[in-house]
This record gives structure tokens, C-alpha cells and sequence, in this order.
């Protein structure tokens, strides 16, 4: 990502792909937090688009419990998919502000049917890799990796991208501690990297995060989609589904500084705040900084 280039805000206000109300009111957060001046005191032209519309819970009728509210949020995410794409094609970066992950199907659509397949850094504690067939509670949230993946089933296929929107092998998962059968059957069949907090441990942030980054340069697009439940949630605790031992503060900064130094990434969204169960609005604070280290600040 180039600096003193032009960024532009696109907020996508989604909840009805999990259970928990709050995260509609992520991108309000985000922004009170600071994030266009932010951006703009490290060169950077940013414009807000403002949030693309959506449904909600309320006025909505659920019509499949395997996958709950998926029209609604296609209908979403086919909005999303259209900023997306004439955001990029003016020369902008896209920075989508979630809603739940499940607004990731319309980020990588949007950059599929522009660029063809593409490569994405998933920074999340969660697999994301369900189907309508395998996901517990039928929570679109958790789907949106297998979806793009084209593995979800044709039910997430709309006119407004191509599926697959990514390359499996290039395809990575940093931070991963919690995965359920179907997905771990799915991400070994399907050949996507993963670092599980395990692993972190084990060979260091910096170590994972270059490997990762190896694996998802190439042709057409390199996204990275943040969900904020990857760090701690000591760190990090306004989230709708918190998992202990995730990544510390300064292990999060270092990845995407190494991200911002790579220059690899030419998009970027981050997830799942949920400002109800939030301290202060600590995550969203934090969510700011972390976009400022992938979009090239540094301390000195």
C-alpha cells in the first residue's frame, strides 16, 4: 500500500451473521475512534463512503436455520462488492469496516470480479471454513472463508462475483484456536496454511507472519481481513465471540507492520467490533492503530 494514496472508508453496518447483537455498530465505533485523522496525520487522503445499506434482525424473516439470514446478507454483501470494486478501479484502497466477517464475502467478490482469484492473510481466532452442512449454529459469520473458497455451496453464488473468488494455496490463517470438525476436514482438504496460536508460539510472529506472506503474494489481489477476536481478549475484549490466548498487542502491531512493509496488500478490512460489550471503546481504539501499522506507521 502506497503512501499518500487514497483510502476509502466503506462501512458495511452487519449483524444478522451471528448471534449476538452490537457489531452493527462496529464502523460508528471505528470511526469516533479516531480513524480518519488517523490516517490522514500519515498522508493519507481518506474518504468515507458511509455504510452500504442492510437489513435487520428485527425486520427480517429467517428462512433457513443452516444458513440464518443468507439472502440478506448476499443483498449486502453484493453493495459492498460494487463500492469495492469502483473504489479499486479509481486507484483507492479499500478499507472495509465491519459488521460481522460475514461482509468479507462481498470484499473478496469485489476483488474477484476485478482481478480474478486472489490471496488473503485471515487474522482471526476462528476457521471461518463452515458450510450450511457443517456449521453448529448455522451463523453465516462463520462461513464466509469457505464461501469465497467456493466450497460453501451454490447458495453463495451471486452474479456480482466469481467463486472461487481465492486461491487455496494461498490462503492463510493467523491465529487460529478454535475450529470445529467440519472445518478442520475442509481446511486440510482444501490445502489452506494455517497458524494455529500454537504454532505462534512456538516460531514467533514475526517468523509466522513473513511465511504467510510468502504464501499469499501473486497474481490478481492480496486482501487482509482482521477480525478483532484474534487478539486477546484482554486486549481487545468488545467482541462477539472472545477466545483466551490470542495475540498480544504488540504481536498484532508486529504482523501488520510486517504487513505495511511487505507492500503487498492493496486491501484491507477489519471485524467483529461490538461496542456493547466493550470497555471505553478499547477495541475500537485498538482496531485504529492496528489499521495505521498495516497502512505504514511506525514508532520512529
Amino acid at each position: 500500500m502506497s503512501a499518500q494514496g487514497e483510502i476509502a472508508v466503506i462501512g458495511a453496518a452487519l449483524d444478522l451473521g451471528q448471534g449476538r447483537r452490537g457489531v452493527d455498530m462496529g464502523p460508528s465505533a471505528i470511526r469516533y475512534a479516531g480513524l480518519e485523522e488517523r490516517l490522514a496525520s500519515l498522508g493519507y487522503v481518506v474518504r468515507d463512503h458511509g455504510n452500504v445499506e442492510t437489513a435487520v434482525p428485527e425486520a427480517t424473516a429467517l428462512r433457513d436455520e443452516r444458513a440464518r439470514f443468507l439472502p440478506e446478507i448476499k443483498e449486502t454483501c453484493v453493495r459492498i462488492a460494487a463500492k469495492v470494486v469502483e473504489e479499486a478501479r479509481g486507484g483507492a484502497t479499500p478499507l472495509v469496516l465491519g459488521g460481522d466477517h460475514s461482509v468479507a464475502i462481498g470484499t473478496l467478490g469485489g476483488l474477484a470480479s476485478l482481478n480474478g482469484a486472489g490471496g488473503v492473510l485471515w487474522i482471526d481466532a476462528h476457521a471461518d471454513v463452515n458450510t450450511p452442512e457443517t456449521s453448529p449454529s448455522g451463523n453465516v459469520h462463520g462461513m464466509p472463508l469457505a464461501a469465497a473458497l467456493g466450497l460453501a455451496g451454490e447458495a453463495f453464488a451471486a452474479d456480482a462475483w466469481p467463486l472461487p473468488a481465492l486461491d487455496p494455496k494461498r490462503v492463510v490463517l493467523l491465529g487460529l484456536r478454535q475450529a470445529d470438525a467440519g472445518e478442520r476436514t475442509l481446511l486440510h482438504q482444501a490445502g489452506v496454511r494455517v497458524f494455529t496460536m500454537s504454532e505462534i508460539d512456538r516460531v514467533g510472529v514475526e517468523r509466522a507472519v513473513r511465511e504467510a506472506l510468502d504464501r499469499v503474494a501473486g497474481p490478481g489481489f492480496v486482501h487482509v481481513s482482521l477480525d478483532m477476536d484474534a487478539l486477546d481478549p484482554e486486549v481487545a475484549p468488545g467482541v462477539g465471540t472472545p477466545v483466551r490466548g490470542g495475540l498480544s498487542y504488540r504481536e498484532a502491531h508486529l504482523a501488520l507492520e510486517l504487513v505495511a512493509e511487505s507492500g503487498l496488500a492493496g486491501s484491507l478490512e477489519v471485524v467483529e467490533v461490538n461496542p456493547i460489550l466493550d470497555r471505553e471503546n478499547t477495541t475500537a481504539l485498538t482496531a485504529v492503530e492496528l489499521v495505521a501499522s498495516a497502512l505504514g506507521a511506525t514508532i520512529i
